[in-house]
Parts: C-alpha cells; sequence; structure tokens
C-alpha cells in the first residue's frame, strides 16, 4: 500500500432543490462540525455509520445510525494529497477530485483513510487542521496527605487523622477548554495552577484525585493514549545543552514518530522555521536565548503534531518582546491548527490578554471564580463594586482582589478516595497504541544521541583520555626509575601499590560521569512521561556506547603503564591486564549510573559515592588482610569492588608456570618465597583469576539492573 496524507480538503455537497436533508452517515461516510462542506471524517465503522456517536450538520441533528439519505445527490471531494512512493523519495503531490453521486455514498466503504479534514487559506505552523479535543472537568477536588500523617498521624489522632493533616488544593473546579482557542489558568501563587493543569496533563493518577473526573470529548481520559495526543512543556526547560537546536528537534522527533529520517528532517526544518527558529538551527543549546530555548521546549512537544498543548508557564522568566513572540505563536497554532491550548499564567501584560480566549481564574483557596471570556470578568467586577484602576490589566486587578469575588456555590463534597472507572468506550477516539517506534529503533536512535553528548562533553571524553594517558606515563616513569633502582626487579610491596593505585585512578576517575547521568535523568523522565521510549531501552543504549568508549580509554592507560613498569612481559599476561583493566571502569560506570538513579542531586552523589568507594577500599585486603577483618564487617570484603581485580592482577603476575620459579625474597639459604607460594598465603590460586572476572561481570549487571528498577520507578512515578 502507497501511504498517503492528506494535506488539503475541501468539500461541497449538492443537493436536491428541494430538501435540506439530514447529513450522511452511511457506508463509512459522515460529514460534521457546524456548516457542512468544512469538515469531512471518514469512520472505519461500516454501513450504517458509528453507532452510539451524533454528527451534526446544517441539516440538523440525528444519531450515526440509520440516517435517511434521500436529500443528497452527490458530493464532490477535492483532494490535495502526499504520495510516498518510497521511503527514499521525496512526497509527490497529487490533486484528486471525487465526484460520488448518492448511489455510491449509499454502498461505499471507504476504509484507507481515516480522517480528512479541511486547511485554513494560511497554512502556517504546520498544515492542516486536525481532529479537535474538548477537555472538561466535573465537580474535581483534589488533596495532598503529608508522608508523616499518611505513615504515622492514626497513633496520635486516629483513623480520620489524615484530614487533619491533608490539604485541599483544588475545590469543585469546572474546567472547560475547547479546540482552536488558548484557555488560561491564572490565580494567586499556590492556588493550584500548576495541579490543575498536571491533572489535565494525566500527570496525576485518577486514582489520587478526591472526586470528580476528566473528560475528553465527553470519555474518560486514559493516560496512556492521551500523552501520545497530547504535548506538555512543564516551567523548567529538559534540554541537552550541547546538541544543536536542529538535533534536539530531529532526536526528539526520531523518538515520538515512525518514519524514515528524510521525512522527518522536512519536518522538523518546517517547524523550525514556524517557530522562528531557523536562524540559529545549528546553534548549540547553551548559547541561544531564554526565549528561544522557550520556543524550542514548546517544539520538542510540537514534533509529533498533539492534539492538545499544555503548557505550564510559557511567558516566565522573559521579557515582554519574548513572552508576546511565544503567545502570538501560540495563537497561531489554536487557530490555524484548531489546536486545544491550555496555559498556566501569572500576571500577563494587556497585549497577551488580548489573545487569551477563555480564563479560568482560581482563588487562593482552589476555587473557580470565573470560567469564561475575559470581558464577562471586567463585567463581574463591576458588579461587585470594584473599579480598575488606570493602567492595570483586568486580570492583575482581579488576582489582587480575587478573594473578594463572588463564587458559585458548590454541591457537597465528600473527600475521600473513590474508585474511579477504568473502562473507556470502544470508540474513545484516543486509543491507540503506547510506542511509536520498535525497542531496536528506540536504541538505536538513543545510542547516536548519547555518542553525540559523550564526544561534546570535554571532560568526559577529551579530558577523560587525557587523564587516562597522562596517568599511566606518569606512574610508569616512576616504577620505570625503581626497576632501575632494583637491577630490574620490583618489590613485592612496591607492585602492590602499583596495583592499589591503578584501581583507586580508575574506580574514582568515574565519578566524573555524575553531572551528565543526573542531566539525563531530567531528560529521561520528560521523554518517558509522554510516551516517547522504554527505560529499557534507555539503559540498554547507555551501556552499550559507554562499552568501546571505556575500552579505549582502558587500554590507553593500561598500554603505557604495563610495559613501563615492567610487569610481566608476555602479551596473554598484558590482554588479561587490559581486560581486567576494561572491566574494572565498567563496573565503575555501572556502580555510578545506579546511584545517580538513587540520589537527588549532585551533592548527595558526590558524597555518598565516595564514602562508599573509601569504604570499598578499606576493606579490599590491601590495608587489612581477610583474615584480620572482623566477622560483622566481612561482608563489606566481599562486595567491594577493589577486591576482585585486585586479586586478579596479583594472580595475573605471580601466577601460572613463571611463578613457580619467579624468586620474590631471597634470604641467606636461598629463596625463601616463589610467585606461587605468595598466591597460597594469600589464598589465592591460578583458576581463580576467570572466577572474578565473572563476579565483576556480575556485578556490571546487578548495578545497571538496578538502575534501571530505580529509573523505572522515577519514571512511573512521574507519569502521576
Amino acid at each position: 500500500m502507497v501511504p498517503i496524507w492528506p494535506t488539503t480538503t475541501t468539500v461541497e455537497e449538492r443537493r436536491r432543490p428541494w430538501g435540506n436533508g439530514p447529513c450522511i452517515a452511511c457506508g463509512g461516510v459522515a460529514l460534521r462540525g457546524g456548516e457542512v462542506g468544512k469538515r469531512m471524517v471518514v469512520v472505519d465503522s461500516g454501513r450504517g455509520g458509528a453507532r452510539g456517536r451524533r454528527w451534526w450538520c446544517k441539516g440538523g441533528e440525528q444519531d450515526g445510525g440509520g440516517v435517511g439519505r434521500s436529500a443528497v445527490e452527490s458530493i464532490i471531494i477535492q483532494l490535495q494529497l502526499d504520495l510516498f512512493l518510497s521511503s527514499s523519495t521525496l512526497p509527490v503531490h497529487v490533486s484528486v477530485k471525487l465526484t460520488l453521486p448518492s448511489y455510491l455514498v449509499n454502498s461505499i466503504s471507504i476504509r484507507s483513510l481515516l480522517i480528512i479534514q479541511s486547511q485554513a487559506p494560511d497554512s502556517g505552523l504546520g498544515g492542516p487542521k486536525m481532529t479537535s479535543y474538548r477537555i472538561e472537568t466535573e465537580s474535581l477536588c483534589y488533596k495532598v496527605d503529608s508522608w508523616w500523617s499518611y505513615k504515622f498521624g492514626w497513633f496520635w489522632y486516629g483513623k480520620t487523622s489524615k484530614d487533619k493533616w491533608s490539604r485541599l488544593i483544588l475545590k469543585d473546579v469546572k474546567f472547560e477548554a475547547k479546540a482552536g482557542e488558548i484557555t488560561a489558568i491564572a490565580g494567586p501563587s499556590g492556588a493550584g495552577k500548576t495541579t490543575l493543569l498536571e491533572i489535565l496533563a494525566a500527570k496525576i493518577s485518577p486514582t489520587k484525585i478526591c472526586s470528580g473526573k476528566v473528560l475528553i470529548n465527553s470519555f474518560p481520559i486514559d493516560p496512556k493514549s492521551f500523552r501520545r495526543l497530547s504535548g506538555h512543556v512543564t516551567q523548567e526547560d529538559a534540554l541537552f545543552p550541547l546538541l544543536s537546536v536542529e538535533e534536539t528537534l530531529i532526536y526528539s522527533a526520531l523518538l515520538r514518530l515512525p518514519g524514515e529520517r528524510k521525512g522527518v528532517v522536512l519536518r522538523v526544518r518546517q517547524l523550525m522555521k514556524d517557530l522562528g527558529l531557523d536562524h540559529v538551527a545549528k546553534s548549540r543549546v547553551s548559547g541561544i536565548s531564554g526565549g528561544e530555548k522557550r520556543r524550542l521546549s514548546i517544539g520538542v512537544e510540537l514534533v509529533h503534531d498533539p492534539c492538545v498543548l499544555l503548557i505550564d508557564e510559557p511567558t516566565s522568566g522573559l521579557d515582554s518582546f519574548s513572552a508576546l513572540n511565544i503567545m502570538s505563536m501560540l495563537k497561531t497554532l489554536a487557530v490555524r491548527q484548531g489546536k486545544t491550548i491550555v496555559i498556566t499564567i501569572h500576571q500577563p501584560g494587556s497585549r497577551i490578554l488580548d489573545l487569551l480566549d477563555r480564563l479560568v481564574l482560581l482563588s487562593s483557596d482552589g476555587i473557580v471564580v470565573h470560567n469564561g471570556p475575559l470581558s464577562l470578568l471586567e463585567r463581574k467586577l463591576q458588579l461587585v463594586g470594584h473599579h480598575i484602576p488606570p493602567h492595570v490589566n483586568v486580570l492583575e486587578f482581579s488576582i489582587d482582589v480575587v478573594s473578594t469575588l463572588p463564587v458559585p456555590v458548590p454541591l457537597p463534597i465528600q473527600i475521600q478516595i473513590q474508585s474511579r472507572p477504568t473502562e473507556t468506550h470502544l470508540n474513545n477516539p484516543m486509543a491507540m497504541s503506547c510506542y511509536p517506534n520498535s525497542g531496536y529503533r528506540q536504541v538505536q536512535i538513543l545510542g547516536e544521541r548519547f555518542c553525540k553528548n559523550i564526544f561534546r562533553t570535554k571532560q568526559l571524553f577529551a579530558g577523560k583520555i587525557i587523564q587516562a594517558i597522562a596517568a599511566s606515563f606518569i606512574l610508569g616513569t616512576i616504577y620505570l626509575k625503581k626497576e632501575q633502582d632494583d637491577g630490574g626487579k620490583l618489590e613485592l610491596q612496591t607492585r602492590l601499590g602499583l596495583f592499589a593505585f591503578t584501581l583507586t585512578f580508575l574506580l574514582s576517575s568515574t565519578t566524573e560521569g555524575l553531572p551528565i547521568f543526573l542531566q539525563e535523568r531530567r531528560i529521561l523522565m520528560r521523554e518517558t512521561s509522554r510516551g516517547a521510549y522504554r527505560v529499557c531501552s534507555y539503559v540498554l543504549a547507555n551501556t552499550l556506547v559507554f562499552l568501546p568508549f571505556l575500552l579505549l580509554v582502558s587500554l590507553l592507560y593500561a598500554t603505557p603503564v604495563y610495559w613501563l613498569a615492567g610487569l610481566r612481559r608476555d602479551m596473554a599476561s598484558f590482554f588479561y591486564f587490559s581486560l581486567v583493566v576494561w572491566m574494572v571502569v565498567l563496573m565503575s560506570n555501572s556502580f555510578v549510573a545506579c546511584f545517580s538513579a538513587l540520589v537527588p542531586n549532585f551533592i548527595m552523589g558526590t558524597s555518598v559515592i565516595a564514602g562508599l568507594m573509601g569504604s570499598f577500599f578499606l576493606f579490599s585486603g590491601y590495608f587489612i588482610e581477610k583474615q584480620r577483618i572482623p566477622k560483622y564487617w566481612k561482608f563489606m570484603h566481599y562486595l567491594s569492588l577493589f577486591k576482585y581485580p585486585f586479586e586478579c592482577f596479583i594472580i595475573n603476575e605471580y601466577g601460572g608456570e613463571q611463578g613457580k620459579t619467579r624468586c620474590l625474597h631471597n634470604d641467606l639459604t636461598g629463596c625463601s618465597l616463589y610467585g606461587d607460594g605468595f598466591l597460597r598465603q594469600q589464598g589465592l590460586h591460578e583458576s581463580q583469576r576467570w572466577t572474578y572476572l565473572a563476579v565483576m561481570l556480575g556485578f556490571i549487571f546487578v548495578y545497571r539492573i538496578l538502575s534501571f528498577l530505580i529509573l523505572w520507578y522515577r519514571c512511573y512515578r512521574s507519569r502521576y
């Protein structure tokens, strides 16, 4: 099948002179939307229309099934189609004109197209209008409980203590946002604006809502599906600073849209032009202005062309010119594409107020005191005796006197957690699959993005390579001088010190990746909450990308230090030494990734990781022999990340056939300690070299799995 995308549609209905007649709902074809000819929806429901739905036209209102058809003579449909003949070619624009007589309209079933929509004369900001969505709430109430009261409050106050420690954020909220309009939620600080927006964005679980419900097109909202057809822009911009503007949008589009890269790039370039970002397309995110970052954050949520756009404080922290530009852009989106746009706003200027279609004003108690056009709010102020001072806009004045405004009398509210219906209507338009791309495709895209971030992070890529080479040469030349002083031999304790310092350097240097992991965690939580990809895809891509990079670092460190320090001179021992070094840096990287998923911030992460690394070094067996460690601390010896590679180095240096003849200590009677004898003193033997490598590999898997579980839990919590 050749994929097509309708970009322009005009529908003309030719009626018989003698009748107006009802709308058409047969053969999978229906007309809807106020005036005939403005929108045509093709319903894949078979002959007889969509049962249970209602279709409107200028002929009146009638149910979807069993509609009379005698009044319509024919329908002319003019389509402008983009045909993608293959994945490697640009779309071919084709104009198609269909004239359907009444007998064909009654019998034909058009199942190849789902939705055909009209386009405004000016096609800016993305082109054709989309399916309209109306969001509404009915008697919505929401409260928060403190953790202390929820867990222990009953001990002092009994079973009803939660009500004493809880706070009602929203009370009997009746809200409505329509397609083609900008609906603004305003109110004083702490009124619950962001909370209401998060409820509308399905970020708060319906089971946590005290009472009321959220509906979309009169259907109960399904969180997973709603995240796919909506975009939610938080107040804080979560962007990769080292990616360019174009790359940020391209990777977001690749993760959230199916299809080939060529089509995605064309879509992104058009979006940048519409957002006014084409002049900074090649600039890195860290080098653009605050207003451009805000537009970029909005663009990240627009790449998949959502029908509903929810934005928290789009003008926060911006100058008046940048704020007006963003609001003008949102107004264009609402009018030309028919998007449902809901924003929270604090104190906008007069020109921004003129762009708002509907205002929902909340009091400090979370009660709706106004829901409607701004002009009605001004009349309400006049009715209660308030006069707006000069040079003060109506919203700013309303927020100051919001406590004196009359509020609707709410119905009695029973504050309790009620069971929420989880089923949705079979014809719910939100039903769709969870992820746009396969797991393999997600790993591929995320891996490519990881590589660019690593290569452009100087302290993580170039800095780490230079650090490994410099430390290796310095350490190697130090022990090279020692070898010459000792007549070509290194003393036993000197070599053990070399191994201990090597492990200290390798394990401590990987903490430099902690800020990178913490930054990616914020973006991961935002992207997974919108259904862009799976958490397991992120963890797998992160692991695969670091494998070759850390292998390069390991070889750059192991090669100079091994040969300069005069360690065992055979290639098998060198490759084993390099393999152990690689496993050490992988193990350390997995350890940091695990705790970066757990800790709340960089300071806490540095403290926890440094403390644990110090404990691992203390119980490694280098400072305190294993036999002298107290029994109650023995577990730390076996959990130590230093123990296993340290003993692998010892076995590699003093094991094998050479260890049987290699003298480590001479006395008056001759050689008193050989290499294999030293291994026996330490409780080691040759066969453990591969066992300990397997243990190190197990540490890597365990820390990666723990990282996945912690991130999955965090991302799950961030969805609600």
